[in-house]
């Protein structure tokens, strides 16, 4: 089954130049066109466009997304290659979404210590708000 580029663009929320700019880098090899010239898409296509996503969103690079899609098109030859690229990827992916956890604890914490003074401070607008720990000109 062929889909059209309006399926893609609301099915993967993306955007048309978006899929004509992976056409152009060559990440997103042999778009058939239909008698009227309109992009199609196959299944594969589908599949590859989800993973191109998946790679993007986690921060892979268009270069980096390239050497991929050209070490998979070599074949089984670079099966270790391209799982060993999967894999670096995904600790970064790891380390990112760590570092992104503690900012988010960061963040909790300093709620909760405005939650934990929002009386004081209406009961009383001189109350010395803490929670930086940067000293009493930033204490606001």
């Amino acid at each position: 089954m062929l889909y059209s580029m309006k399926h893609v663009l609301e099915n993967f929320n993306i955007t048309a130049k978006t899929l004509r700019f992976y056409e152009e880098q060559g990440i997103l090899p042999n778009v058939s066109r239909d008698e009227i010239g309109r992009r199609v898409y196959s299944e594969g296509h589908l599949d590859w466009i989800s993973f191109i996503r998946c790679l993007r969103e986690t921060g892979m690079s268009i270069a980096q997304i390239k050497e991929y899609k050209d070490l998979y098109e070599e074949g089984n030859s670079t099966f270790l290659q391209r799982h060993d690229m999967l894999v670096k990827h995904k600790i970064e992916v790891q380390k990112n979404i760590e570092e992104k956890i503690r900012h988010l604890e960061e963040l909790n914490y300093k709620i909760a210590m405005y939650e934990l003074q929002e009386e004081d401070v209406k009961k009383n607008p001189k109350h010395k708000f803490k929670c930086h720990g940067l000293g009493n000109s930033y204490a606001n």
